[in-house]
């Protein structure tokens, strides 16, 4: 298996995809040409604080786990531009004008591509999911600890936007709607859910997106929210769930 396994990469058909999330980083080898993983996930816990040694010994961790050679797609909740790191919301402030593209390659001696971890969920959407074939201005929110935004023109990302920090009743979004704080205040799905169609409503004003994908591992309970919607675009829940972030780092590395 492991031979075949190798053999894949080298023509490029599997690529590892790894998640770096605030509470965990995940991987798993990516089929690019049918999106699904090869192999169960592997998951370690993310160490804290989370700086960019210890999170790229962690990412290590995770290639020596798959005994992977090949090229690798790393996800990070932060604005990445050429590999290098330009906002930290949602992680350890040591990381802004951090090479983080460079470090994890040091550490794991793969090629590698660093991305937003909401515009590789938002490109599995586009290339396997919800939004595949969807023509116009595509957005995927991902309602989290956070919000995270990935917006598509025809298919083509623009990337780096970060809509969960748009500033929203007199807050940040995110701390407004994002499921953490449904969580953390203990509100109802009626009341959070109309906290999340003001947010959308808002958007839909500034971007007037053809479809809205709502991603997050709350995207699965839908049915308890998204009934208080009253966007005028069409909103679906994503479906590639809490796999979208490592398929879609998975294709961000794919060469050629």
């Amino acid at each position: 298996m492991a031979k075949a396994k190798q053999a894949a990469t080298k023509s490029g058909s599997v690529v590892l995809g790894i998640d770096i999330g605030g509470t965990g980083i995940k991987g798993a080898p990516v089929d690019l040409g049918k999106g699904v993983l090869t192999a169960e996930r592997h998951r370690i816990p993310t160490p804290q604080p989370a700086t960019p040694k210890a999170v790229a010994s962690t990412v290590a961790e995770i290639v020596k786990h798959f005994n992977w050679k090949g090229p690798v797609g790393c996800t990070f909740p932060a604005v990445v531009k050429d590999g290098v790191v330009h906002s930290a919301a949602n992680v350890d402030k040591s990381w802004i004008g951090t090479n983080g593209r460079d470090l994890i390659e040091k550490a794991t001696g793969c090629p590698t591509e660093l991305v937003n971890d909401a515009d590789a969920a938002g490109i599995a959407e586009v290339v396997f999911g919800a939004g595949k074939g969807v023509p116009g201005t595509v957005l995927l929110l991902t309602l989290g600890t956070g919000i995270g935004s990935a917006l598509f023109l025809d298919g083509k990302l623009v990337p780096n936007t970060e809509l969960g920090h748009v500033f929203f009743k007199g807050l940040d979004a995110e701390k407004y709607c994002a499921e953490s704080i449904r969580e953390g205040q203990e509100l109802s799905w009626k009341k959070w859910g109309k906290r999340v169609d003001r947010y959308l409503r808002h958007i839909e004003f500034i971007i007037a997106p053809d479809m809205l994908i709502i991603g997050g591992g709350v995207s699965k309970k839908s049915d308890k929210y998204f009934r208080y919607f009253n966007t005028k675009c069409q909103v679906v829940p994503a479906k590639m769930l809490n796999e979208a972030g490592i398929i879609g780092g998975a294709l961000v590395a794919r060469k050629g």
